[in-house]
């Protein structure tokens, strides 16, 4: 059993010892606290069947939560849409924030373990926002060793978005390449 209290995750140590002077040598930021870090990891299901079945949003959430290691959260629907048969309030998918250890704890089991998981995988296409922010989706939440794959009635995919504290793509792309992110381009 792991010690909580002298516990330090991976990524966050190789954060601290390496990439943080690293990227200040990179980039000749004058002051520490100019060097981007990460901030959070949004992780966000969307469940379509939803409108038929809202057993399957609560199963989602179950699975969501394990992925996770904490709780996810019901998203409901903000107003009724009459075309895709939704109606106010209505649970359509569920999202969970990390952050701190458990947020790198997730990014270490999504770098080295779910990603080399996907079929037919050649990295991840850079996909920033112009504000220093990377999402990315998955179309299989399977990939995770979490997940049981006998017990899972039906394959959901997630988006990942992985906030830093720069607002420069460049910066970021930087960043999450040091967490040996694997880029294709």
């Amino acid at each position: 059993m792991l010690d909580q209290a002298t516990y330090t995750p991976r990524l966050k140590a190789l954060y601290a010892s390496t990439i943080r002077a690293a990227m200040k040598e990179q980039f000749a930021y004058k002051n520490d606290m100019q060097i981007p870090k990460l901030e959070k990891i949004v992780l966000n299901m969307g469940v379509g069947e939803a409108v038929k079945d809202t057993k399957k949003v609560k199963q989602a959430a179950d699975e969501l939560s394990l992925i996770a290691g904490q709780k996810a959260v019901i998203t409901k629907a903000k107003k009724s849409i009459a075309g895709f048969r939704v109606r106010e309030e209505m649970p359509l998918g569920c999202k969970v924030t990390l952050r701190g250890d458990q947020m790198y704890e997730f990014l270490d089991r999504l770098i080295n373990i779910a990603m080399p998981r996907v079929r037919d995988f050649r990295g991840v296409k850079p996909s920033f926002d112009g504000r220093g922010n990377f999402a990315m989706g998955l179309k299989e939440h399977i990939v995770f060793p979490e997940i049981d794959f006998d017990k899972v009635d039906e394959v959901l995919g997630m988006d990942i978005i992985i906030c830093t504290s720069t607002n420069v793509d460049a910066e970021a792309k930087a960043l999450l390449k040091a967490f040996n992110m694997p880029f294709n381009a």
